[in-house]
């Protein structure tokens, strides 16, 4: 009997926690999220930012319980449902020096030893994985008729930045020097990542420039890349800050966690406030609203200035000014060494504006950009690749821009 009592006492809390999960997530959502007039599907986005919000506060409750660190529960969310086996790809898992890989070889007859990427996924370097970018791996290798190599980097907080890049690097080196021992021309070896992935892509693509004993990369893809920590108000992240479902705030927090390890209070971060005087004067000339076409500032915009500099922030992410954090901060003779470069950026999407300014950078020091700005485009939308009814319908149409550019290398 009491047992009995226990159990309903058991089932109504979490009934209640359950009821007060929903009614938060519904709230959040209302109050605090934007959908734009622009996106072609904006009750699935509103739906799928509901669930995710709903998911991140659950994951918050379980670390305060003990249960487990909130990141574990994320991870397990993003590794989603797994594939259906397919018949079209030979798919090994291995080591490359150490670093855990999964290789995917197309199964059609080859005249010579193929094309070949590195793919390195998206998450802001806490979570992701191999499994959760397994369509993404999948339709790059099966479409593009290229060899895929996706890497199983180390990640934060138990392994701090730069791991991932190191690991990454690693994983890119060996490929380049085996190339042929898995089918692969190693002078036609792109390099590629969505979001965080397209850091650590830009990050690698700039360590290996300029070393001369290995065969050059033949090219880097950046999808919606994160490249700068100097200018937070960029005109992007003021047009975008509430967007789905990379939110200024939430970007910001999990970057810094990335680099340090610790929840710190973003406020002065949003205001960049954490940048020193003297990196306005030396950076300005890259990172800088003016270099932004002007279609891209006709709404939501208003030139500000940075708040007071704070040396306690400056000194909580300090790390984040190293160009393999910020690839947009490399100098000049770095940036003309770099492969052409395919990259997307996304209208309705923070980090809309790092993209563009690497896009002139790239193209003043005579590197060749292949662009596609996707106008109803959000953070994360090729993600959906083969997902069925939560794939947006301007997902499969940007991949075939990107297998395009991959048939031409």
């Amino acid at each position: 009997m009491v047992l009995t009592s226990l159990l309903w006492m058991l089932v109504s809390y979490l009934s209640v926690f359950v009821l007060f999960l929903l009614a938060w997530g519904v709230w959040y959502n209302l109050r605090r999220t934007h959908i734009p007039q622009g996106v072609t599907i904006p009750r699935l986005l509103w739906l799928g930012n509901f669930i995710s919000s709903s998911a991140l506060m659950l994951a918050l409750a379980f670390e305060k319980l003990g249960i487990c660190h909130r990141y574990k529960v994320w991870r397990v969310l993003m590794a989603g449902i797994p594939p259906k086996k397919t018949s079209k790809l030979i798919i090994k898992d291995l080591f490359f020096d150490e670093i855990p890989v999964r290789v995917y070889w197309p199964k059609t007859p080859s005249a010579g030893n193929r094309r070949g990427m590195v793919y390195i996924h998206g998450g802001c370097g806490l979570f992701g994985s191999i499994r959760s970018h397994e369509r993404v791996s999948r339709y790059i290798a099966r479409e593009g008729d290229t060899v895929v190599v996706s890497v199983g980097f180390r990640l934060a907080p138990e392994h701090l930045f730069p791991a991932q890049i190191l690991d990454c690097c690693t994983a890119t080196i060996y490929f380049l020097k085996n190339a042929t021992k898995y089918g692969v021309d190693p002078n036609r070896i792109v390099v590629c990542g969505d979001s965080s992935g397209a850091t650590y892509a830009a990050a690698v693509s700039q360590q290996l420039a300029i070393k001369k004993d290995l065969p050059k990369l033949r090219a880097q893809v950046l999808l919606y890349p994160f490249l700068q920590v100097l200018d937070f108000n960029l005109p992007s992240y003021q047009q975008n800050h509430s967007v789905p479902p990379l939110f200024k705030k939430r970007a910001i927090r999990l970057g810094i966690t990335y680099l340090t390890g610790e929840n710190v209070d973003v406020d002065g971060f949003m205001r960049n406030a954490h940048v020193p005087p003297h990196e306005w004067v030396k950076y300005r000339k890259w990172i800088n609203p003016d270099y932004i076409p002007e279609e891209f500032k006709a709404q939501g915009y208003v030139p500000m200035e940075p708040a007071p500099f704070s040396q306690d922030l400056y000194e909580q992410c300090k790390e984040a000014g190293n160009i393999m954090f910020s690839p947009l901060m490399a100098e000049d003779d770095m940036i003309r060494q770099l492969p052409e470069t395919f990259l997307i950026t996304c209208e309705h999407d923070i980090l809309r504006d790092d993209g563009l300014l690497y896009k002139k950078r790239l193209e003043d020091n005579g590197v060749p950009v292949t662009w596609h700005h996707i106008k109803d485009g959000f953070h994360g939308f090729m993600f959906f690749i083969d997902y069925s009814i939560l794939e947006p319908p301007v997902t499969r149409t940007s991949y075939k821009h990107l297998i395009h550019f991959l048939e031409g290398l």
